[in-house]
């Protein structure tokens, strides 16, 4: 299922880096209707300065701009400076529970000082979420606040992302990334912003959260992937996410194909993913870019034929 962004969306979420844990909801509300995010598909492309703003009022767009700060040229550095500290990180969890318009000026100043959005992203935004989460677990915070601060964090992260596509890749490289949580996953905002560095990095990202299963299966052939990333947040679904990949695995398209598994229950319990065929993901999201870039770009892109497959479609024969 996929949903167009207006004026009028609101997300919520809570990002650790990479893969790492993920909590809340990913959603749209459209006036009375919320609508779950299922999958959509992202492209390198250049982005229109017209389609810069999505998420706010005219007056709240015109209040907010990114400043002048050091520019990255092919995405060959990220930073000269040292990373945020701790003291930094909690006045943006502060301002992230008072409003979006402190959220915002937070932000600003840290791009200002010369920090690269990568640094604002892994170093800031990241860890000011964990501590927002770490605050609502030992009773500090409630639900309520706290999902509203995640919201507005998140938030953020699409009205930086035109600026942070533009300091990366200058090309795309042509390979293709699933980035899949699992099946009725709620804890999405992780795995997008792993998409963005991804797509900094100039990959070609499908961003996928199905529903059950059955669709779950269908999304490994829906396209040729170079590599597959799952997050898995909860212990749920592990017997089934095993059993499927060990069921699709062989009949993908791609013989290649490199699966990486991280998110939440890589930290929790590290031992519990270990599937057949997969590599385990426990790191932020540069650094996961870097280990998946470099084990693909080893391997040959070459289609498996199988009886099961048909030459002309991605998808398995019935």
């Amino acid at each position: 299922m996929s949903i167009k962004i207006d004026n009028n969306c609101d997300i919520q979420g809570l990002h650790l880096n990479g893969l790492a844990p993920i909590y809340f909801t990913l959603e749209r509300q459209f006036e009375e209707e919320v609508v779950v995010v299922a999958q959509f598909k992202f492209e390198k492309a250049a982005v229109s300065q017209n389609n810069r703003w999505t998420f706010e009022s005219q007056v709240s767009k015109a209040n907010f701009r990114l400043g002048a700060s050091p520019r990255l040229v092919g995405g060959s550095t990220f930073d000269q400076k040292s990373a945020l500290d701790h003291r930094q990180v909690v006045l943006l969890a502060e301002a992230a529970l008072k409003s979006m318009d402190e959220t915002r000026e937070t932000l600003m100043g840290w791009h200002r000082q010369g920090h690269a959005l990568v640094d604002i992203y892994l170093s800031g935004i990241g860890l000011a979420a964990q501590l927002l989460g770490e605050r609502w677990l030992s009773d500090e915070v409630d639900f309520v606040h706290c999902t509203i601060a995640h919201s507005r964090l998140h938030q953020t992260l699409h009205e930086f992302s035109a600026e942070f596509l533009s300091e990366g890749c200058a090309k795309p490289n042509g390979l293709n990334l699933l980035l899949m949580t699992e099946p009725s996953s709620q804890h999405g905002l992780g795995v997008f912003m792993l998409s963005e560095f991804f797509r900094h990095a100039g990959w070609n990202v499908t961003l996928s959260a199905p529903q059950d299963m059955a669709e779950f299966k269908r999304t490994f052939h829906s396209d040729w992937f170079d590599a597959v990333a799952l997050s898995l947040s909860t212990d749920r679904h592990l017997d089934a996410v095993a059993q499927a990949l060990s069921d699709i695995l062989p009949l993908v398209v791609n013989p290649n194909l490199k699966v990486f598994v991280g998110g939440p229950m890589a930290q929790i319990a590290p031992l519990s993913l270990s599937f057949s065929g997969t590599h385990l993901l426990n790191c932020n999201a540069a650094q996961a870019v870097a280990i998946v870039t470099q084990s693909v770009k080893k391997t040959d892109r070459q289609p498996n034929v199988t009886s099961g497959l048909s030459k002309n479609s991605l998808i398995p024969n019935v």
